[in-house]
């Protein structure tokens, strides 16, 4: 039986000879439409850096973009128009991918995805009307997963996830951004074997089933209980504030930037960018899990120590004679 390593290398390899041998389209390519609601954009750059395969490969071969910000020639209303048509001619078929937090403040005014005829079009009336005839719905990032970093603390546009708003299962790819593969590698899975097992935060767990933690190649300096005092220490980075322990990602063998490096391998903690509660659990960042507090919240008072008998008088008696 090959061991974990071995068979991800199997697998690797199977991959790559697949796309050499020209990695055959599937059946059809489904439509897909790309909503941007309080985002960055950070997300939508994850998707156009994939590598195996690029951006260009996947839109000749594997996806047909009817509605994108960035990837459809269409503008105004005759943008509108095709994602109209796109959702009457392919209701139940086409995929919607949602990027950014859906605001509910000020009757969402704070993210128009459209304006046709002199008509806006809040991300909120968008998504709730687009939402359930789509085959699919993908929340890319945390934003659109959970809230993010759109819904911290004092969240003043009142936004939200886009689970909150949809009666229907949402497959949340989060990430601050996420990485390309996480949300290319969601998409190949819909294409060729359907929805994706995921964990009780509906992401897939061919990404998130296990904590950054479980991986790190700094464990070991952990589970001996050697602890980096500052910034750029090779040890163990969790009394700076790393979250790894409760974040699932698979970013220590996966890596960023073409696979060569990923946060804590470049001296800094995982701000635990796939959870549920990012950013406000994670803060502050550079404190110890047990120290975290939420914005808006006091932080967590440990008990005061018991004075010593005679203490009292001694700090009265050294505070005067200063």
């Amino acid at each position: 039986m090959l061991s974990r390593d071995e068979a991800y290398s199997d697998f690797c390899s199977h991959y790559r000879r697949w796309l050499r041998a020209g990695a055959p389209a599937p059946a059809w390519k489904p439509p897909m439409i790309w909503v941007e609601c309080n985002a960055c954009s950070g997300d939508k750059i994850a998707l156009m850096n994939t590598q195996n395969p690029n951006l260009g490969e996947v839109l000749y071969r594997y996806i047909d973009v009817r509605f994108d910000n960035a990837l459809v020639a269409a503008e105004g209303h005759h943008a509108w128009d095709q994602l109209l048509e796109t959702v009457a001619r392919y209701e139940d078929k086409f995929y919607l991918f949602v990027e950014g937090a859906v605001p509910l403040k000020d009757q969402g005014l704070y993210a128009i995805v459209a304006e046709s005829k002199g008509q806006r079009f809040t991300a909120e009336e968008v998504i709730t009307t687009i939402g359930p005839k789509a085959g699919y719905v993908i929340a890319a990032g945390t934003c659109a997963s959970f809230g993010g970093p759109s819904a911290a603390y004092p969240n003043p546009s009142g936004s939200v996830g886009v689970r909150d708003v949809l009666q229907r299962p949402v497959i949340n790819v989060s990430g601050c951004p996420n990485n390309p593969d996480w949300i290319m590698g969601t998409l190949f899975h819909l294409l060729f074997y359907g929805e994706p097992q995921v964990d009780e935060e509906g992401r897939p767990l061919l990404f998130y089933q296990y904590t950054v933690h479980r991986h790190c190649q700094r464990r070991s300096y952990f589970d001996r209980d050697e602890f980096a005092e500052e910034l750029g220490d090779i040890e163990c980075m969790f009394q700076l504030g790393c979250v790894g322990p409760r974040t699932p990602s698979d970013c220590p063998y996966r890596q960023w930037n073409g696979y060569v490096n990923w946060p804590v391998r470049a001296n800094t903690p995982c701000i635990g960018c796939t959870t549920v509660e990012f950013p406000d659990g994670s803060m502050p960042f550079f404190v110890p899990l047990p120290e975290k507090h939420r914005p808006g919240q006091p932080p967590s008072i440990p008990p005061a120590e018991p004075t010593p008998p005679g203490a009292e008088g001694q700090r009265q008696h050294t505070s005067s004679a200063n």
